[in-house]
């Protein structure tokens, strides 16, 4: 459900799904769009420079209910996070991907050679569509190009480790709303690294501190272990083992792994002391 407090929901509009969900004095049928740039920013106005507040990766399908000066406010197929995309980023009709990106990031190439211009990268977790065309170890795709074969995997090949997936990202840099291989914020990272394991996490910190069991622990920190969701209000981050946090974080501005310790005494100051601390 859109909830008007939980998202840059707009009371005006409303998917016809939803009547009787949310108050609305219009509702209306959405036109499906995926993704066929690399990546496409979720903004919260209608603007090139509108805040971001998630991004959509190549293959990701969005239903875009409105659209204005090129802009088209949507909601995203495999989170529901909503928002506004430029429309020059998304094509119709929708596709049924074949692969996804298995790296960090790889290029769509213009022709199936590593010299050939690229068309942009694609960042894990990007879904393709692959015609079957083979080449140079290079596969061909739907509105992206070639992209190199051993860079892809199946849709239901899944990582055995979600923090080892996470721990690709170290040293990136933070970038509010993102969720590519260039730069994401805490909880994209989170969403990102369990999304690649198979399991879906929602988009912001707040959605996270209810997933999993609760962990209880007392002033040492003691008894925690790898994969644990450490969440402060408006922060989120993972555990590496008993003692490290992985977090991408405004201090570092970038993907950092450092002591749990160290990050609650200078993370206390801005966002309070640790909220909940979170299981799969």
């Amino acid at each position: 459900m859109l909830d008007p407090n939980l998202h840059p929901y707009r009371p005006d509009l409303a998917a016809e799904s939803l009547r009787g969900q949310v108050v609305s004095d219009r509702f209306v049928q959405a036109t499906t769009y995926q993704v066929s740039a690399g990546v496409a920013s979720l903004r919260k106005t209608a603007a090139p420079d509108g805040e971001q507040l998630s991004q959509a990766l190549h293959g990701d399908v969005i239903d875009i209910y409105e659209e204005v000066d090129g802009f088209g406010w949507g909601q995203m197929r495999s989170d529901s996070y909503v928002g506004w995309f430029d429309m020059a980023a998304l094509s119709a009709p929708v596709l049924a991907t074949t692969h996804k990106v298995s790296v960090l990031r790889t290029y769509a190439f213009s022709a199936p050679s590593a010299r050939a211009a690229p068309h942009f990268l694609l960042s894990l977790g990007a879904h393709v569509v692959a015609t079957g065309q083979r080449e140079n170890g290079f596969v061909a795709t739907e509105r992206a190009g070639w992209v190199y074969e051993a860079h892809l995997s199946g849709l239901e090949d899944f990582a055995t480790d979600a923090v080892a997936v996470a721990e690709q990202f170290l040293h990136a840099p933070y970038q509010w709303g993102g969720v590519e291989s260039l730069g994401l914020d805490c909880s994209g990272l989170v969403q990102t690294a369990y999304k690649a394991a198979g399991l879906r996490v929602p988009r912001d910190s707040y959605m996270q501190r209810e997933i999993g069991a609760p962990i209880h622990v007392d002033a040492s920190l003691s008894g925690l272990q790898r994969g644990d969701i450490v969440c402060w209000k408006g922060h989120v981050g993972l555990m590496t083992d008993p003692v490290h946090l992985l977090h991408a974080n405004g201090h570092h501005m970038a993907v950092a792994r450092e002591p749990l310790a160290a990050a609650v005494d200078r993370i206390g100051s801005a966002y309070g002391p640790i909220l909940t601390i979170r299981r799969l």
